[in-house]
């Protein structure tokens, strides 16, 4: 047997992400360790990350776990480089009881869980059109939360506020009662005082809602041409708005062909039924896993279409004469949604922006 006639050996890979050190492992294909290994998680340690692996033999793929966050620039490169990826979840309590903690173990059993293919995904692509949109909505998101956060604290203090000005403000509309705290002008020589203390904390925290309304606006106005021209056909949608759709585009990926079916959209979104069915009883329950902003957004879309589509609404009596509570057609009509949006994404490649 010449050199050349040889077999290569192959391996597959495995990563435990961390935000300084990524720590890899590689196995052949029966699962026998070869070696592990930490680098930095610097464009310098991926590379040396690769070759290593690629040291061992002619590496299959490689199994991450984290891509979408400590994860995100190793996965790039490896893309970069034609290596397969899969996105694995952490290990489930029960393997950690028995096997223990570290980051080697984690990532030798990141690698045969990619060997095996359970529980195993193509990860998104953090580049592109739809990164943007997603990257501009976490802004726009915590925007929303705090002037929430922030109304929140307004009436509280209210609540609790001398009788005068308690009296002033506790029967104003949201939109008068920001601009009047706003307007205080408290003096500041007397902040010792109950009364003037929360007028100063009711025009901080009104002045503060203001802002946030203003970084919402501005995001607004770049999000909406965005998502119109990634996907002017979901736009179009009975019941569908800038958010919702950046939301269920988002959930899709920048790759959304990974996405093999609708059932596999569904479930993404959580609005797959999870059988639950033993001996003669055949039953489903409620799925409360995928993503929860987009199982928002689907519900959004179908409390709108409840109030304002014939259709829906036909169908809404239909199911409750069958028996069927409000709770439980919302469910079938998430599920409907989530069909017809996994046609629309799939089928319309976003356009390229100038």
């Amino acid at each position: 047997m010449t050199p050349h006639d040889v077999p290569v050996l192959e391996v597959v890979g495995g990563v435990d992400t961390h935000q300084d050190t990524h720590t890899a492992a590689v196995i052949d294909a029966v699962g026998r360790v070869l070696g592990t290994e930490q680098f930095p998680a610097t464009p310098a340690g991926y590379a040396a990350l690769l070759a290593w692996m690629h040291s061992f033999g002619r590496l299959l793929r490689v199994g991450i776990e984290g891509t979408g966050a400590y994860g995100a620039g190793l996965a790039r490169v490896l893309d970069d480089e034609g290596v397969e990826i899969v996105e694995v979840d952490r290990p489930d309590r029960r393997t950690r009881r028995f096997q223990g903690k570290s980051d080697p173990i984690d990532a030798v059993q990141a690698a045969k869980t990619a060997l095996a293919g359970q529980r195993t995904g193509i990860p998104k692509q953090r580049v592109g059109h739809i990164e943007a949109l997603r990257n501009l909505r976490v802004a726009r998101r915590s925007a929303v939360d705090q002037r929430a956060d922030t109304q929140r604290q307004i009436k509280a203090l209210i609540i609790t506020a001398p009788d005068d000005l308690r009296g002033q403000l506790r029967h104003l509309p949201t939109k008068q009662l920001i601009a009047t705290c706003a307007a205080f002008e408290p003096n500041r020589d007397d902040a010792a005082t109950s009364a003037t203390a929360t007028k100063i904390a009711l025009r901080s925290l009104a002045r503060r809602h203001q802002q946030l309304s203003t970084e919402i606006i501005d995001l607004d106005e770049l999000l909406e041409p965005l998502v119109t021209a990634i996907n002017s056909t979901l736009m179009a949608v009975h019941g569908v708005g800038p958010d919702t759709a950046g939301q269920l585009l988002v959930t899709a990926g920048e790759n959304h062909d990974r996405l093999t079916s609708e059932a596999a959209f569904a479930m993404l979104c959580g609005v797959a039924p999870i059988p639950a069915s033993s001996g003669k009883t055949t039953r489903h329950r409620l799925n409360r896993g995928g993503d929860r902003q987009a199982n928002a957004a689907l519900y959004r879309i179908a409390l709108v279409r409840l109030r304002w589509d014939p259709r829906t609404r036909a169908y809404m009596q239909r199911r409750t004469q069958d028996g069927l509570s409000k709770k439980e057609i919302i469910r079938c009509l998430k599920r409907y949604i989530a069909r017809e949006f996994y046609q629309i994404i799939t089928k319309n490649d976003h356009e390229q922006l100038a």
